[in-house]
């Protein structure tokens, strides 16, 4: 499914939330304030793979000041995970994306998975919720 923020059913929105806050703040134990209040707007997007139990995977796509995207939220539930949705969703959200250049902040252990869309890292790492991340871009715009 994709989704504009302005598009989701309060039904949907509470089935990502869900599946968001079960794999960041419960399993991986990281209280963070998942209401950020992007995900209704109008340039936000969201991409996910419903499964037999709800939502298996998301992600949600952003537009960043500038015209690049920003992809984050990135997850897959506990249930579903070596399926290769998230790849899946990936996939997806370049397919939108199109020849946009794009973010996202990668948990370090994910970095290779990442770089498979071709995203590079930029920058130094850092700690976000006690989890170590690298910013990463795919850069295919014009030249900067």
């Amino acid at each position: 499914m994709n989704l504009a923020g302005t598009e989701l059913t309060s039904s949907q929105l509470y089935d990502l939330l869900r599946l968001r806050v079960d794999v960041f703040v419960v399993e991986q134990a990281c209280p963070y304030p998942e209401l950020d209040g992007r995900d209704l707007l109008p340039g936000t997007r969201h991409l996910w793979i419903a499964g037999e139990e709800g939502i298996d995977a998301c992600l949600r796509i952003l537009t960043e000041p500038g015209g690049h995207y920003r992809i984050g939220r990135v997850a897959t539930s506990r249930r579903a995970r070596r399926q290769g949705l998230g790849a899946r969703l990936m996939a997806a959200a370049l397919d939108y994306i199109g020849t946009a250049d794009s973010v996202l902040d990668a948990q370090t252990y994910a970095q290779g998975f990442y770089a498979k869309f071709g995203y590079r890292p930029e920058g130094e790492e850092f700690e976000e919720d006690g989890i170590p991340h690298i910013t990463m871009w795919r850069r295919v715009g014009p030249s900067r």
